[in-house]
């Protein structure tokens, strides 16, 4: 059996937004739609049975919220739910180990009952094995068709955005990008920023080129070759390659500016007890305003 989409909603507007954007991803790869509630049970005294029944009441009508929202939305969607205990964002990452992909509000309900407020969020990020897509509830379905990036008039979806740092390109993060772009019929913008390396920052194998033209240059002759290998597996995909003096996370956070998702990666550390993302993913996920794609990678 495939692996379904899970999003995980707490009954904040931002996880009926990830919901909803859950269903439809789901439909575009044939999966099925899982919803998942955490809640965190911790029995104090005589009457701890008493606020399990009413956390488990709560929770099946968070549940039935969102189930409503999806139907509205998405009625094909094939759909199932989970209530679990435990604090959310160990909740979280365990569901996201049996997922073609998480998806989570990228903000919801604070103190203690809330599932995905921004830390809850983040900390799945940090540690999670399997891609985990974020969402704004400002994100109101595709952009609308426009020029620049905006949406085909054709198939309603903007363009798919992939932040590629040309100093680690990963499989992973790449085919996630292709492969967003191929189920939408959407362009894939593929940018990377780079700057001049000073003469402290020369490793003893770099050559420092003084023009800036011929450094250009040389970075968008690199990405054309790391990404001629998918253009041949994804050959009705349109590519577009943008290559820029500038940070990275300035430069990508511009792009998204008219897309229907960013894509970036984060590498997975060997040190699970301080899990950290990078400032370029940082950036993304809290600067960008349509869905963010966050593909882990070794």
């Amino acid at each position: 059996m495939l692996p379904p989409v899970v999003a995980g909603v707490d009954g904040s507007v931002q996880s009926l937004a990830a919901a909803e954007w859950a269903a439809r991803e789901a439909a575009l790869r044939g999966r099925a739609l899982r919803l998942v509630h955490a809640w965190n049970w911790q029995p104090r005294s005589s009457e701890g049975e008493g606020e399990h029944a009413v956390q488990r009441y709560l929770g099946r009508r968070i549940l039935r919220q969102a189930e409503d929202r999806v139907r509205a939305g998405c009625p094909t969607v094939r759909l199932t739910d989970e209530q679990v205990e435990g604090p959310a964002t160990p909740a979280l990452l365990r569901a996201a180990e049996q997922a073609e992909l998480l998806v989570l509000g990228s903000r919801g309900l604070s103190g203690f009952t809330g599932l995905l407020a921004g830390s809850v969020a983040l900390g799945v990020v940090a540690k999670a094995t399997r891609p985990v897509v974020l969402v704004r509830a400002e994100e109101q379905g595709e952009r609308p068709p426009g020029a620049d990036g905006g949406a085909s008039a054709l198939t309603g979806h903007g363009d798919v955005v992939l932040g590629l740092d040309l100093n680690d390109p990963c499989d992973e993060v790449i085919e996630f990008a292709f492969e967003a772009a191929r189920l939408r019929h959407a362009r894939l913008r593929v940018v990377h920023a780079w700057q001049t390396p000073s003469a402290i920052s020369l490793g003893p194998g770099d050559v420092g080129l003084v023009d800036e033209v011929l450094q250009g240059q040389e970075w968008q002759g690199f990405m054309s070759a790391v990404l001629q290998t998918w253009r041949d597996k994804y050959p009705g995909t349109t590519v577009l390659e943008t290559v820029t003096e500038g940070r990275a996370a300035t430069t990508l956070v511009r792009a998204a500016s008219a897309a229907s998702l960013v894509v970036v990666g984060h590498r997975l550390t060997d040190r699970p007890t301080f899990p950290r993302i990078g400032p370029v993913t940082h950036a993304a996920v809290h600067r960008v305003t349509c869905p963010v794609a966050v593909v882990p990678h070794g």
